[in-house]
Parts: structure tokens; C-alpha cells; sequence
């Protein structure tokens, strides 16, 4: 009786499926135009839909300087090493302003001018939880916090952490702006992919316990940087999203929680737009295509 009810739930389910399938097709016939019109080196592209377990992919796992992206894994490090009892969340850091190469351990600064977070920088010579720096390193994208940060976090136990969540592209190597590391070639690099997976994880609650990942949902979904997966949305769309931007890349990485379905998970990576408004607006249209595929 059992086996029999099972197979007329996956019979019903069937056509549901497979039109859920279809759109996400022709979705990505669309988005393959739309990239074609940008001007884009290579556009990635990865989503997954947590209702039906369809996705669309596209150029999912070519490799992208991850810029900011990267913030996302450190704090499913910290996260989980509070879930573990390891690290308490309320401990303080002080803030400062000196960091070491990974190359040679020299010494090096980051300049407060190309920082997108003015008040980190405020609190120099000051106390900051773990849990206010990991704020605002995810919804200003500091980069000063995320130095803080990542010193706690340690890159080795980030990518620890990664390989036994089954992401393998994905390199978190160093801290920003160790200019001797960029120029020996020493990058944080990321895939659609892997971004998705890391995302599902913690839609998943499979980071830590699920109240940690709660609370980084409710950190990404703070923040401050819309211009990308949110501007295709309507406005009754919540969406849990990191950024990140540097020269000719940007990429938005977001958990979508539309009003009258369950979530899906979008992550779009591009390269080789100079103008960010441009890359915005690519990113911004394909949410908007995907949107319509899934929520119609």
C-alpha cells in the first residue's frame, strides 16, 4: 500500500515537474541572449529550486575572482564554530589596521578610501564582537572586518569546512588587498556552483545547528547593496544575497524567498563589464527572467 501511494504522488507530481523544467529551459535561452547582448567575457550562472529540485545552469563551474563573495564562506566558519562551541559570537575583537602578507608576512595596510564601510574604521583602537564585524562585513562588505575576520576564522579551516560540504572550486586563500599575494597569482576564486551549494547549506540548516543559520539568513538579508538579483524582483520577494565587485567582475549570490512559493537559490557571477551599472543590470535581468520562470 505504501510503494502504491508513493508512485501516484510521483505520477501527480510528473507533470508539475516537468513544466517547472521547461520554463527553467527556455529561461536560460533567454539569459543566453541577454548575456550575448551585454558584452560579456563570461557570464555564470547557477540556480536551484528547493520546491521542485529543478535547476538551470549555465557556465556554472568556470572559475571567477570571487571578490567579496569570499565573505560569505568565512562566515559559515565563524557560524559553525559557535554552533560548536568553539568561538563565542559575543567575543571582542580589537580593531586594527595591520595585516601580513601570505606570501613573505610582511606587513601591509588597507586603504580606508577603497573600503565601502566608513564606520569600521571609526572603531580603530576600539572592541567589536565577532558577531557586529561578521554585520558588517556581509551587509557593507567591509573589508576591514573581513581581515579581522578572517584572521579568527583561519583560510585553511574555511577551506575545511567547504571540502566537507562537497565544494571544491572554491579557494579562500587570503585576506583583501595583500597586494604581494595578487601579484603572485594567490586569488580567492569561486563558481556559480560552488556559491549555490554554500547557500543551500544553509537553507539546508547544514552549517552549524539551525539557529546559526537562521541568523546568517537574517544577516544576508540585510544587506545594503540591491542593484543586482533584487532589482528583478517585485518588492514582496525577501532575498538573503552577498555581493561582490572588483575590476570587470560582479557577482550576487541569493537565497529568493518570493511571497506565494518556496525559495529557489540564484547565484549569477560576470566578468569583463567595465561599468558596474552595466553588469548590474545584466544580473538585475536575469533574476528577473528566472523569477518569471519559477514564479509565473
Amino acid at each position: 500500500m505504501h510503494k502504491t501511494l508513493s508512485l501516484l504522488f510521483l505520477l501527480l507530481a510528473l507533470p508539475h515537474t516537468l513544466a517547472a523544467q521547461n520554463r527553467l529551459t527556455e529561461a536560460k535561452a533567454e539569459i543566453e541572449k541577454l548575456i550575448l547582448m551585454s558584452g560579456a567575457e563570461k557570464v555564470g550562472v547557477a540556480v536551484y529550486d528547493t520546491d521542485n529540485k529543478q535547476t538551470l545552469m549555465l557556465n556554472e563551474r568556470e572559475v571567477f575572482h570571487a571578490a567579496s563573495t569570499m565573505k560569505l564562506p568565512v562566515m559559515m566558519e565563524l557560524f559553525r564554530r559557535a554552533s560548536d562551541k568553539r568561538l563565542l559570537l559575543t567575543e571582542r575583537l580589537e580593531v586594527k589596521n595591520k595585516f601580513y602578507s601570505i606570501i613573505d608576512g610582511s606587513e601591509y595596510s588597507l586603504d580606508r578610501r577603497d573600503d565601502s564601510d566608513e564606520e569600521v574604521y571609526r572603531r580603530l583602537g576600539q572592541p567589536m564582537t565577532i558577531l557586529e564585524l561578521t554585520e558588517h562585513m556581509i551587509t557593507m562588505s567591509s573589508n576591514l572586518a573581513t581581515n579581522l575576520l578572517i584572521e579568527k576564522a583561519q583560510p585553511e579551516k574555511v577551506m575545511e569546512l567547504l571540502a566537507k560540504l562537497g565544494i571544491n572550486d572554491t579557494k579562500v586563500l587570503r585576506g583583501v588587498e595583500d597586494q604581494k599575494a595578487f601579484n603572485a597569482g594567490k586569488n580567492n576564486v569561486t563558481t556559480a556552483y560552488d556559491l549555490m551549494l554554500m547557500l543551500k547549506a544553509i537553507h539546508e540548516r547544514k552549517v552549524g545547528n539551525g539557529k546559526a543559520c537562521e541568523k546568517m539568513i537574517q544577516i544576508l538579508g540585510g544587506q545594503r547593496f540591491n542593484d543586482g538579483i533584487p532589482a528583478g524582483l517585485p518588492r514582496d520577494a525577501t532575498v538573503a544575497h552577498k555581493t561582490g565587485s572588483i575590476t570587470k567582475h560582479n557577482h550576487d549570490a541569493a537565497l529568493v524567498m518570493p511571497a506565494l512559493r518556496k525559495p529557489y537559490l540564484i547565484v549569477v557571477l560576470t566578468r569583463g563589464i567595465a561599468d558596474e551599472k552595466k553588469s548590474d543590470k545584466l544580473i538585475a535581468n536575469i533574476s528577473r527572467v528566472v523569477y518569471v520562470a519559477l514564479a509565473p
